[in-house]
Parts: structure tokens; sequence; C-alpha cells
């Protein structure tokens, strides 16, 4: 748990206080001219003491400046340990990811999203915790390091699943003996796996299914029901990755959390997030990096620069040439550094 606490004052800080103090309790009691009833007097008795007055708060005040920037800066460090920047190439994809939150200030949500390359595919995860803000990081924190791990570990994407529900509820149990009791808490999440051959695969758990853009066409991944989100219920005995057919060369896919599709305008409408694609693809490629500005823009404009909810946007394109492989033997470095923002096939293989 991250804690801010604020510091205690130091013999610096309580300098300036007491000179005001001094100030005013020297002239109250060592100036003749406080002692006198004159109208006069009166007036500069009263301008004396609006002035400390005056120097007092804005000695407050920038004592509570400063704390909000120790606060924001221990907000940034959080976001960049708990929702690392993704390296904008990744086993063959170009990647771009951002995320707004919906609590003025706060720089995490409860939003969460990481992209991996390993040997068994680039595996990708999308999720949404119940909440939104600084209440929401213990848990997104506990999922994302869970799925760091058995990204690598597990060959198979339904062990992965496992571990993250597994990871989730010892979160949760924990949560409940050292926290006061809250309301039932789960996540959404969207597994996905592209293979060797841009072969794509996934576990859905109650998350919206993200978007194929081919060409400028704009179609869902899948319209396959999902799974219930993690938590409050237990995964199935038998755990089935859905095929989703391939990400062919020049094919993106867009993932999001639900306060995209639900961001509404000052008349209740809701945001058309197909539409918005197809406005930003138009009638050539963009890259990844474009259509998150593109998209982010929109939602700003539709919602009046006020979302109602974290929202979370991950874009994968595939920018190998056709024969090559998607995903080398073993996971490439970094390439680079990240910049700043700012129909599906119904058989499914046996995990």
């Amino acid at each position: 748990m991250i804690r801010i606490k604020a510091r205690a004052p130091t013999a610096r800080g309580a300098v300036l206080p007491m000179v005001w103090g001094g100030v005013a309790v020297g002239y109250k009691f060592g100036c003749p001219l406080a002692q006198q009833a004159g109208l006069g007097a009166r007036i500069v008795t009263s301008a004396v003491f609006f002035a400390v007055g005056t120097g007092l708060i804005f000695h407050v005040r920038r004592a509570l400046l400063r704390e909000l920037r120790q606060a924001r800066r221990v907000a940034r460090a959080a976001q960049s340990v708990v929702l690392r920047p993704l390296p904008p190439r990744l086993g063959g994809l170009h990647v771009a990811a951002a995320q707004l939150s919906a609590d003025r200030g706060a720089c995490v949500g409860g939003d969460l999203y990481e992209a991996i390359a390993t040997e068994h595919g680039v595996r990708v995860v999308m999720g949404d915790v119940r909440g939104h803000g600084l209440s929401a990081l213990g848990t997104v924190a506990a999922v994302l390091g869970s799925f760091r791990e058995a990204a690598h570990d597990e060959p198979e994407l339904g062990r992965v699943l496992r571990r993250l529900d597994r990871a989730l509820a010892r979160h949760l149990s924990e949560r409940a003996r050292t926290e006061h009791p809250v309301a039932e808490e789960f996540v959404t999440v969207l597994l996905l796996e592209v293979g060797p051959d841009g072969e794509l695969h996934a576990f859905n758990c109650g998350h919206p299914w993200p978007y194929r853009i081919s060409g400028t066409r704009v179609e869902p991944l899948s319209r396959v029901d999902p799974l219930p989100p993690l938590g409050p219920f237990p995964l199935p005995t038998e755990l089935e990755a859905h095929a989703c057919g391939r990400l062919f060369p020049g094919d993106s896919l867009v993932l999001f959390t639900d306060g995209a599709e639900e961001a509404r305008d000052a008349k209740g409408r809701f945001f058309s997030l197909p539409t918005a694609l197809r406005e930003a693809v138009g009638d050539q490629p963009v890259s990844p990096q474009s259509l998150l500005r593109a998209l982010f823009s929109a939602l700003l404009h539709h919602t009046a620069g006020s979302p109602t909810d974290d929202v979370a946007l991950l874009v994968l394109r595939n920018e190998r040439a056709r024969g090559k492989l998607l995903t080398p033997a073993k996971p490439p470095l970094f390439e680079g550094e990240p910049e700043a923002w700012p129909g599906p096939q119904s058989t499914g293989r046996t995990r």
C-alpha cells in the first residue's frame, strides 16, 4: 500500500509564523499608536493585523501546495511502477497505450493493461477494476504483478488466467482482514495471445471485446458471450481459449475498457467507439499513436473534458511482412523509448 504522510513542520518552516506572530504581539503591546482610541490609530491597527493574517494565509497556502506537489510525485512514481509505459514495438507488433483517470488530479485509476513478448507468443491483458481512482490501485497491482510472472511461466493461456484468479482472491482476502468491509469487488479481464503466425486466442471475463481494424473495416473481434468477471464466481473447471482468427500484416486491434463506450455527453448519449475508429482510420492506415490521439480527442470532446469513468486504450498493429513470425524464439529487447501521449472462427484449442 502506498501511504503519503505529511511531514512534521521543521524549524525553518515554523520561523515565518513566529515572526508574523511576534510582529502582531509587539505592535499590540509595544507600540504607543496601538494604545490610542482614535480613528486613525484604529485604521493603522487594523491594517497591521490584516497584513499579519494575509502573511499567515500565504504561508499555509505555500505549505499545502508543497504537499500537493509531493503527492503528485508519489502518484506519478506509482503509475510508472504499476502501470508502466509499453514499448513502441513488441515482438513484431507496434504498440501504443494510454489511460485517463476519472479522478481529477489522479495519475492512476482502476484500469489495467500490459503486453509482454514471451516464448509462447505476445500476451496481452486488459482489465477494469470495480471503482476508479487511487482506491483501486492495490487490486490493479495484484493482477498485473501476477500476469507479469505467469505470462512467461505458463505455456497455456488458461493457466495464466487461473493464476490471475488466485492472485485476486488472495488480495481480496487480505484486504478484507485489514480494512473495513466493502462491497463485493470484481475485475473484468480480457486475456489475449498473439501466436507466431498471428493466430489469436483469447479469454474474456466480463470485458468488452476489442475491435479489429482491417483496412477501413472496423468490426468486433468476437461476439461470443464472455465468462463472468473474476472475483465473485469461480472459473469453469475446463477452460478453452476462444480462437479469434489471425492478425494479418497491416491489421490492428483496439482494446479498451467500458469507460470508453459508456461515456456520455450532456444529452446522455453514449460515445460511439466504432464510429470514432472509422473516422480516425479514414481511407488510409494510421499509426497506433495517431489512432490513440484521435480517439482520446474525440472522447474528451464528447464528454466536454469530464469523463465519469476511467478509460484505457491499447492498440496493437501487425507491422511484420507476410510469412515472417510475429514472435521470435526468445523475447526480444524493447526497441526504443515509448512515446508520450498523448467474423471470428468458432473453433478453439483445448487448454
